[in-house]
């Protein structure tokens, strides 16, 4: 099993996609972190919609997103690689031209915009993740993975910073942001695009003998859906426990999050190579008990109620960030391992369906869950969490190439 212990810099961003892909990952980012925690406000405030509307219209946007998900992965089979990432980026540029070109109260253009910008998100983490398995083999490509990952939640924190200094010029403001995040598309996607990264589709069916089939991965992909819940937790849970349970100042729910982002860019690529001395498998296994740990953690620190309770909750988010970080840093490097090389396009697809489904309906879950009290929030999720942990360990021992037997997975997966 292969090793890591240190990555230079020069090395990571070599095995990312080189300086120009990483520079238009840090604009495209960036512009992301302008307009996407305001997208909602922008429909209610300066398009004068109501909330269902807006809501309504940035849902389909995802879920139209997910269903175009399936074409990415074909197209990335066919061997485009840097031409799908900038085509991710230039069809959010289009979304974000209607946000602009839309009158106040005409939810229908609100919808398509909304509609193009689902897309552009939803196809981006499949291109991304196929750019880097084409230029970085092994551990390398795991430290990639996570150093793309670290770059894009500082880049799309700063962008939310500063996105929120100018939101007291209000509508005006909000138009601008737009604007500009359109333009940051617009670089990003000719950034990609100049990097020409192409595979070879032939050489690479040569390579899998020709007739390896896409990995089933039936267990990781519904423990998939389980584990990106805790990408809202920070977002969702947290904010909502704080204020409607705890009756906390919101200034804590902003702390957690920021907490939460400087730890991600901090020590993703640390704890992905610290990481690599196990499995894959078993660390994205061992991400789960620490997560679960991590809920049941919340589910006390809420048992002490406000005063007490709200420190505490902070205190824990940092457990549940580590469990964020080590699950990121395994999870996609996990699937990348198992495809053959002339199936990843589709097998990255399969794998943003689970995590884009699971990113859709953990809020509506999170937002049920919570009325019912603590213990059916917390402990739910801790039980799921903990039983997709499960599933991903079990299946460590088993076959997850070929339709027929089972075969032992091969070693550092």
């Amino acid at each position: 099993m292969a090793t890591i212990t240190r990555i230079q810099p020069r090395a990571l961003v070599r095995a990312s996609g080189g300086p120009r892909y990483a520079v238009a990952l840090a604009v495209d980012a960036l512009g992301t972190g302008l307009l996407r925690p305001f997208l909602l406000l922008y429909g209610v405030t300066v398009l004068r919609l109501s909330g269902p509307a807006t809501g309504i219209a940035m849902t389909a946007g995802v879920v139209a997103g997910l269903v175009c998900t399936p074409a990415v992965g074909r197209w990335l089979d066919r061997g485009a690689r840097s031409a799908v990432v900038a085509a991710s980026m230039l069809v959010r540029v289009l979304g974000v031209a209607l946000l602009l070109a839309t009158p106040a109260g005409h939810a229908g253009l609100f919808a398509a915009a909304a509609l193009f910008l689902g897309i552009g998100n939803q196809a981006w983490p499949a291109a991304h993740a196929a750019v880097v398995a084409t230029v970085a083999r092994g551990r390398e490509r795991d430290a990639a993975l996570a150093g793309g990952r670290a770059l894009r939640n500082a880049a799309l924190g700063a962008g939310a910073l500063l996105a929120t200094a100018c939101l007291a010029g209000g509508t005006t403001a909000l138009r601008a942001l737009a604007a500009v995040t359109g333009l940051a598309y617009l670089i990003a996607a000719a950034l990609t695009w100049s990097v020409r990264l192409h595979a070879h589709p032939a050489a690479a069916s040569a390579d899998d003998g020709g007739r390896a089939p896409a990995p089933r991965m039936f267990a990781l992909l519904a423990a998939n859906v389980v584990y990106v819940f805790c990408l809202n937790v920070p977002e969702i849970a947290i904010p909502l426990v704080l204020v409607t349970q705890l009756h906390a100042s919101p200034v804590w729910s902003a702390a957690v999050f920021v907490a939460n982002t400087v730890l991600v860019v901090a020590l993703q690529v640390p704890v992905t190579i610290l990481m690599s001395r196990f499995s894959r498998r078993s660390v994205l296994a061992l991400s789960g008990v620490v997560l679960a740990a991590s809920y049941l953690g919340f589910l006390a620190a809420t048992s002490l109620g406000p005063g007490w309770g709200t420190p505490a909750i902070a205190a824990v988010s940092v457990v549940c960030t580590i469990g964020e970080i080590i699950y990121a840093g395994s999870a996609t490097a996990l699937v990348t391992a198992l495809a053959p090389a002339h199936v990843l396009g589709r097998t990255l697809a399969r794998f943003q369906l689970s995590t884009g489904f699971g990113l859709a309906v953990s809020p509506a879950v999170i937002t049920a869950l919570a009325p019912l009290g603590p213990a059916a929030l917390w402990g739910s999720l801790a039980a799921a969490t903990l039983l997709s942990a499960s599933a991903v360990a079990i299946e460590k021992n088993r076959g997850t190439r070929g339709s027929g037997c089972c075969r032992r997975a091969p070693a550092g997966l």
